[in-house]
């Protein structure tokens, strides 16, 4: 566990870099992907994988310090998605890619429909279909295109601290 967690520091670091600097950058009318995200997805998919829930609170931490939202919500969101992941890793275990798309739209769609309202609450009101078309709609595909890329670097970072045991 605690080698998990280790990884953990410069994987969401990294990621979170790349998020801020490159990923953040690339937008698709007003959407953008969110790289943390899709790897807590990736990253709860995996079977062998004991410290997602870790992860999960570390990239919502993480989120929540560079962003202008309020604390809870990065960390529940990303919660969610690594709950949603775990669940599913047990349930449709036949189908991974299946699983990280699932859990690529729910958690975009639950993390930028808790922003829209925290946003339309408390600081502006804003009107829900040209926010729906414009952000969240563009961001869940952005995050369904790097969903697969992503899928495939986590799953071979947990084939390397988790080696299959030899039959």
């Amino acid at each position: 566990m605690r080698r998990e967690i280790l990884v953990a520091i410069p994987v969401l670091g990294l990621a979170l870099i790349l998020q801020t600097s490159i990923i953040g950058r690339i937008s698709l009318l007003n959407g953008q992907a969110d790289l943390l995200l899709l790897i807590l997805a990736a990253w709860s998919l995996q079977d062998r994988v004991h410290s997602a829930w870790a992860w999960g609170i570390a990239a919502g931490l993480l989120a929540w310090f560079i962003s202008g939202l309020p604390w809870f919500i990065y960390p529940v969101c990303y919660l969610i998605v690594v709950g949603l992941g775990r669940l599913l890793a047990h349930r449709v275990w036949q189908a991974p890619l299946l699983a990280m798309f699932t859990v690529t739209f729910i958690g975009t769609l639950e993390l930028l429909m808790l922003t829209y309202a925290e946003r339309s609450i408390f600081e502006v009101s804003l009107a829900f279909t040209p926010s729906f078309v414009r952000i969240i709609l563009p961001s869940i595909l952005l995050n369904m295109l790097l969903a697969i890329p992503v899928h495939a670097l986590i799953r071979g970072l947990a084939n390397r601290l988790y080696p299959a045991e030899a039959i």
